[in-house]
C-alpha cells in the first residue's frame, strides 16, 4: 500500500481504500449504522483512555511523547476509520456533512461573540 499523507490523500481516496478492505473481508455484513456508531464510540473511548486523569497540560504532553504517539494514532485511526465506514454504509457525503455542520456552528458561534471563549452558544 502507497503512504499516504493528509497533504495528497482525498477523503474520496480514504473511503474508498476502506471500503475496498471491508468488502475484501466480507465485514458489510456487521457494518450496520448501529453495530458502527457503537464500534466508533468504542475507539473514541480507547483515544481518550490515553489521557484519563491528566490535566490539559499533561495531556498535551502525553500527545507529544515518543512512546506513546503510535498508540494514539493507532486509536485515532480507527475512530476516523469507523467514521468513513458509518458514512460508506449509510452514503452519506462526509465533506458535505462537515460544510454543512460548520455553516450551522458559524451562525451559532460568531467570531465576535465566541472567540476566546468556551460557552455554549446558548450562554454566548
Amino acid at each position: 500500500m502507497a503512504a499516504l499523507s493528509d497533504s495528497t490523500t482525498t477523503l474520496a481516496d480514504l473511503k474508498a481504500r476502506i471500503l475496498a478492505f471491508v468488502r475484501e473481508r466480507d465485514w458489510e455484513q456487521f457494518h450496520s449504522p448501529k453495530n458502527l456508531s457503537m464500534a466508533l464510540a468504542a475507539e473514541s473511548g480507547e483515544l481518550m483512555e490515553h489521557f484519563l486523569w491528566a490535566t490539559p497540560e499533561q495531556s498535551a504532553a502525553i500527545a507529544r511523547d515518543p512512546a506513546k504517539r503510535q498508540k494514539i494514532a493507532d486509536e485515532l485511526a480507527d475512530v476516523v476509520i469507523y467514521a468513513m465506514e458509518f458514512a460508506n454504509i449509510t452514503d452519506l457525503d462526509l465533506a458535505a456533512a462537515i460544510e454543512t455542520k460548520m455553516a450551522a456552528n458559524a451562525k451559532k458561534y460568531p467570531v465576535e461573540k465566541a472567540k476566546g471563549r468556551s460557552e455554549k452558544y446558548t450562554e454566548l
